[in-house]
């Protein structure tokens, strides 16, 4: 019988294995951000050929994780929990360079750094995250986020939205609203609806949440309705797009989220907006008109500039989510095809496996699960791979889902961090 955590490991090796076989002589690999893409990255590179120069150029000197935020803003969490450093990165044998790079340059191959450095490179890494998309929903500002948190960067917006809901007085309307795909985590605005119940259920019961979505359907649906249902009757309300929950603009002035059809004032507000590629991928010429950028499946090569890989949040993977488990696989594979192609050899078609937890208290977890393939220029799912939580679960097997989070975060962590 195959478990889950046998299953785990049988993809990982499988991703890894083509790419043992060292390359011939040293190279540099400069890898842009240091999130569970990039950090991944440059410790997987220097894993399969010790060699090789890698420098990952990172501004901050902690990573502030954005899986299992959403309890920190509940108050079941510490932010201290969610925050790791770079030691055991440089331990490994990376370089870890502390600044943001200001520009690229294909042409010479090289990345500037915010003094002027200009480092070179063979391959480049590109793993630049999210940015929100400032002009994507009229009304909402850098400034604007301030009364009307995003919190979709973890950090100083989940703790200032965590103050939000404990300021606020029982019986205070939480207006919330989720974006069109595609966006950081899809699952996650839903998870961070089903926490703040929580929260609102056991401390303010007066209180009450609605979701206005830019979608009709999204991300473990079912599964997330009906734990509402069992959780949450009547405190949770979730408005779909063909009901007119597309916020069509905010004033954050009078705390109002606006919809064609009506406006919802807000005791306190949190407005996930429209986000796209972290800029210096648009600075890069790796990102498209879409925001996002486009990628060889096989390779995670750009299709805009060669030599610059981009994997995680930023590149457009077709079935494939936007999540920590996602980048982290993407950037292990990734890895892989640069010691292969370095040493002059085809990539191996890679095989991409996802799984998405998410919490919808602290004791009762879902998640859903894929299997990715090239195919047709994009990852596809392959048919009958994956999944999701049964529907019909007790609340026995809902606990040891919360439990699996929690060990997958863990264990991640540790991994890419520790």
């Amino acid at each position: 019988m195959t478990t889950r955590r046998t299953f785990l490991k049988t993809v990982a090796v499988a991703t890894l294995a083509p790419a043992v076989v060292r390359a011939q002589g040293a190279a540099n690999v400069v890898v842009v951000g240091g999130g569970f893409a990039g950090a991944t990255a440059a410790r997987t590179l220097k894993k399969l050929n010790p060699a090789l120069t890698v420098t990952l150029v990172e501004p901050n000197a902690t990573f502030t994780a954005c899986p299992f935020s959403n309890g920190v803003i509940a108050g079941l969490r510490d932010l201290l929990q969610q925050q790791f450093g770079y030691d055991n990165v440089q331990r490994a044998g990376v370089t870890v360079v502390r600044s943001t790079v200001t520009a690229v340059d294909a042409g010479p191959k090289t990345a500037t750094l915010a003094d002027g450095t200009k480092l070179s490179w063979d391959r480049l890494v590109m793993t630049p995250g999210i940015d929100i998309r400032w002009d994507g929903l009229p009304g909402y500002t850098e400034a604007a986020a301030e009364k009307m948190p995003h919190a979709w960067k973890a950090g100083d917006q989940t703790l200032l939205l965590r103050r939000q809901l404990e300021a606020m007085e029982d019986g205070g309307l939480v207006v919330m609203s989720a974006p069109a795909n595609p966006f950081r985590c899809p699952p996650g605005p839903y998870e961070r609806a089903s926490l703040i119940a929580h929260y609102l259920k056991t401390k303010k019961p007066k209180s009450k949440l609605l979701l206005l979505d830019a979608k009709d359907a999204f991300s473990k649906q079912r599964l997330f309705q009906d734990a509402w249902k069992k959780l949450y009757p009547g405190l949770i309300e979730w408005v779909s797009l063909s009901q007119g929950g597309k916020v069509s603009s905010v004033d954050p002035s009078t705390l109002e989220l606006s919809t064609d059809f009506s406006k919802h004032k807000a005791a306190v507000a949190n407005v996930i907006p429209p986000q796209k590629a972290g800029a210096i991928a648009a600075q890069a010429g790796v990102a498209d008109r879409t925001g996002w950028c486009p990628v060889d499946p096989v390779s995670f090569e750009s299709t805009l500039v060669a030599g610059i890989h981009v994997v995680g949040d930023a590149a457009i993977m077709g079935a494939m989510p936007k999540s920590a488990f996602a980048a982290n696989a993407q950037a292990k594979a990734c890895a892989a095809v640069i010691v292969e192609k370095l040493a002059g050899r085809a990539p191996v078609e890679p095989r991409l496996l996802n799984t998405c937890y998410s919490l919808v208290g602290p004791e009762y977890g879902i998640t859903v699960a894929g299997v990715y393939r090239p195919d047709k220029g994009l990852l596809a799912d392959i048919p009958g791979a994956g999944g999701t939580s049964p529907v019909d679960a007790d609340d026995a097997v809902r606990g040891l889902e919360a439990q699996f989070a929690e060990g997958w975060f863990k264990t991640i962590t540790a991994e890419v961090f520790g």
